[in-house]
């Protein structure tokens, strides 16, 4: 990867923010840069290839980055959260069952035998993209902690039955990676409780801020690519070591100098790059050749959408029943699988693809929805 090539990529990262300068809009930062990933990479002009190694390997960094700092802002501590957790726990299993209905229909009506497969597809969220556009937008309230707790959820729960649903052979060692993760991740918690607790981390705080030795983020990273590294052998995405780490940051309470340095390094560099590489690895030429496959990947995308409406059943708006149906890591993953193992027929994995960008404009018109009708009325000025 040249430096021509990272400056190409920071610069179309801009129409992120760009896009969202303007705030009646309510456009989030994430839809400007996944677009601008798409003009310039394999569907667009080819400027880029996302399939290069140290492309990868950034944006690999920049997605745990980005649900590091995801968790780190869920608010484990707040009292609703346990309430939370359990209506988006039922709004998780009442999605897959929907979805378990609809994805052996789709597949029996287009006779790809995909099934399981499918319905993981239509079942998943992308914290990835969900929980950033939640926190671009300030979106806020019982609703919005009861949506978090669904997708995330919804988004570890089919991560790890992905492999299960297309490739067996790996099904065994992603479910023991991520048993492996949450039990580092609980073992963490607990150590830094107690050194919490001695008034040591407190001291460690004091030294490094008084030295300038940015000693938490330094930590913070060693933490979060040791999670990683075990992500990258047991075949797990390291959005659950990103993920669970920030939350035990966030139940330990997240120090406001760790706050800051992961807010530059990540939003600065890490995450715009990671959703520019995430447009720029969808692929829709293939649908070219197969042109029934388009009508599969909107219903694909549809069905999603359907699927993720009965979240209103446990008492989420609809606006926020619709965002939690947006979809990009998983969708993505299924496409790479197959194509790597030979089991998608011609076309498909382009129709996955679009089916996940029918559920990304549907999920950014719904918050977009959302903020505006959750903004408080201005109150008049008295003569």
């Amino acid at each position: 990867m040249s430096y021509s090539t990272l400056a190409l990529v920071v610069f179309v990262g801009l129409l992120g923010p760009i896009l969202a300068m303007r705030a009646s809009w309510n456009i989030p930062v994430v839809a400007g840069e996944l677009m601008a990933g798409v003009v310039i990479g394999a569907s667009g002009f080819g400027l880029v290839n996302a399939s290069e190694p140290t492309f990868q390997l950034l944006a690999n960094i920049g997605f745990g980055l980005t649900m590091f700092v995801v968790g780190s802002h869920v608010p484990v501590r707040d009292p609703r959260v346990r309430s939370a957790l359990g209506r988006g726990a039922l709004g998780a299993i009442a999605v897959g069952v929907v979805a378990a209905l609809l994805g052996p229909i789709l597949a029996a009506a287009f006779s790809t035998g995909h099934g399981a497969l499918y319905a993981v597809l239509l079942a998943s969220s992308s914290a990835a993209l969900v929980l950033p556009i939640i926190g671009s937008l300030r979106l806020d309230g019982v609703g919005v902690l009861r949506l978090t707790a669904q997708v995330a959820i919804a988004d570890i729960a089919c991560i790890v039955a992905l492999p299960l649903a297309i490739d067996p052979a790996h099904a065994g060692g992603a479910a023991l990676g991520a048993l492996g993760i949450t039990a580092a991740a609980g073992v963490l918690y607990l150590l830094l409780r107690v050194l919490d607790r001695r008034g040591t981390l407190r001291h460690f705080h004091v030294r490094s801020e008084k030295r300038r030795f940015a000693l938490e983020l330094r930590v913070s990273l060693l933490l979060l690519f040791s999670l990683a590294a075990i992500t990258q052998v047991t075949h797990v995405s390291i959005m659950l070591a990103g993920f669970t780490l920030g939350i035990v940051v966030a139940a330990i309470g997240e120090p406001h100098r760790l706050a800051r340095q992961l807010f530059g390094i990540t939003e600065g560099f890490f995450s715009p790059l990671f959703f520019v590489w995430l447009g720029a690895s969808i692929n829709l030429r293939g649908l070219s050749e197969q042109p029934w496959m388009i009508v599969l990947g909107v219903l694909l995308g549809v069905a999603a959408i359907l699927a993720h409406l009965v979240a209103r059943a446990v008492m989420v708006p609809w606006s926020l029943a619709m965002l939690s149906a947006a979809q990009l890591g998983v969708p993505i993953a299924a496409a790479t699988l197959g194509i790597q193992s030979g089991r998608l027929v011609p076309g498909e994995d382009a129709a996955i693809l679009l089916g996940a960008l029918v559920t990304v404009v549907a999920a950014s018109i719904a918050s977009s929805l959302y903020a505006r009708r959750s903004q408080p009325e201005p109150v008049p000025e008295v003569a």
